[in-house]
């Protein structure tokens, strides 16, 4: 896909820094379209913004930490003010928490990776949703790992449970935007050199997974207007 398939549209996508997030980023901003960049710091998502701006692209930073509901709340109507609408919302930022049995979680760590991985989300359908109906095609993509949300997988227990909350809730919002030009997927990418990978899987030999980029070329397709389809989970 190469063109300008987003020319004008505004495109958030979470989790932007590095791994499938950066890479979705950097292909929406080639597609032509203006990209808000969110991660927890400025400066991690300014190596990013320099490859938009020399390929000629359009992005906007967001530092903001997605455990702060406060600050997410305040998004919507800020975004509201700048531009009016949101064409699309990728929703892939997650933290994996460790791999422990369940008895050793602490609350920290269990608070966290829900509050990143389900409720923040919550949050941002929660604001954005006024902007995504002022859209002509507002598209929602979050990515999950279905193996591990469908598994009870051992070990896995913060960001199972995440996962398979999070699902439950792009279906509820796919539902709820049914009779609107709102469409809601999930992607699926299966195993995929990220750095939360890697910490799952220390040993593991990266090379022969797939990359951020392909999972990014599916996540831009559910993105596009023509896309119609809701409520679906995409596997790779």
């Amino acid at each position: 896909m190469n063109g300008q398939h987003f020319k004008d549209r505004i495109a958030l996508v979470t989790g932007a820094s590095r791994g499938i997030g950066r890479a979705t980023a950097l292909k929406l901003a080639r597609e032509g379209a203006h990209v808000l960049m969110l991660a927890r710091t400025q400066k991690s998502l300014e190596s990013v913004d320099d490859e938009i701006r020399t390929a000629g692209g359009k992005a906007s930073l967001i530092p903001l930490d997605l455990t702060d509901g406060g600050k997410i709340d305040a998004l919507g109507p800020a975004l509201y003010e700048r531009f009016g609408r949101l064409d699309i919302l990728v929703g892939n930022a997650a933290i994996l928490g460790g791999l422990r049995p369940l008895t050793h979680i602490s609350s920290e760590t269990w608070d966290r990776v829900l509050d990143v991985n389900v409720t923040a989300n919550w949050r941002l359908i929660r604001t954005l949703d006024p902007l995504l109906r002022r859209a002509d095609a507002g598209r929602v993509v979050f990515v999950t790992s279905s193996s591990v949300a469908n598994s009870g997988r051992a070990y896995w227990a913060p960001y199972s449970v995440s996962k398979a909350a999070l699902e439950a809730l792009a279906k509820t919002y796919a539902n709820e935007t049914a009779d609107s030009a709102i469409k809601v997927n999930i992607v699926d990418p299966g195993a995929t050199a990220t750095g939360m990978r890697a910490e799952a899987y220390p040993g593991e030999d990266q090379a022969n997974l797939q990359t951020p980029e392909d999972v990014a070329e599916v996540i831009v397709r559910l993105a596009m207007p023509e896309y119609m389809e809701t409520g679906q989970i995409v596997g790779m």
